[in-house]
């Protein structure tokens, strides 16, 4: 396994968008061309693409959440067809190595639907905490989240 990260430029949106989570995941992260459309049109966001070797299997988008103050890992993704293969250990792994290089006094929020368990567990593993959470709505859902905060590195 040699994961790498990408950005996504005009050479590998549609493999990004082409990646999918399971039908029991749907609710847990919003799809990758909506996070494309979001990075397109607001400021401060960086979707990038988890590659093992050439092969993309996941999708990331981190941003400076003016809201925080704070940097913030939104959306994380492997597809459905590489899952439970230690792909999303390594691509958090590399990705916090990553952040903290590039800002090393920062610390990184995440949120996490309360009904996650598997997501919440594989953060806590890499030293997020929770710490509040919070509701929201869009159209009809509403959705319930904990907030997490890795401040030590």
């Amino acid at each position: 396994m040699n994961i790498n990260f990408k950005e996504i430029d005009k050479s590998n949106y549609n493999t990004c968008i082409n990646l999918k989570v399971g039908d029991h995941q749907k609710n847990y992260v919003a799809s990758n061309a909506v996070s494309l459309v979001q990075a397109f049109y607001e400021e401060k966001l960086y979707p990038i693409g988890i590659y093992n070797n050439e092969e993309m299997v996941g999708f990331i988008l981190y941003d400076y959440d003016k809201e925080l103050e704070g940097w913030s890992f939104s959306r994380f993704m492997i597809d459905i067809n590489f899952q439970n293969k230690g792909y999303g250990s390594k691509a958090l792994e590399k990705f916090l190595e990553f952040f903290h290089n590039k800002y090393p006094k920062e610390n990184l929020y995440t949120s996490v639907e309360i009904d996650n368990e598997v997501a919440m567990k594989l953060y806590e593993k890499y030293g997020f905490n929770k710490k509040d959470s919070f509701e929201y709505k869009i159209g009809n859902t509403v959705y319930k989240e904990f907030r997490m905060l890795k401040e030590s590195w």
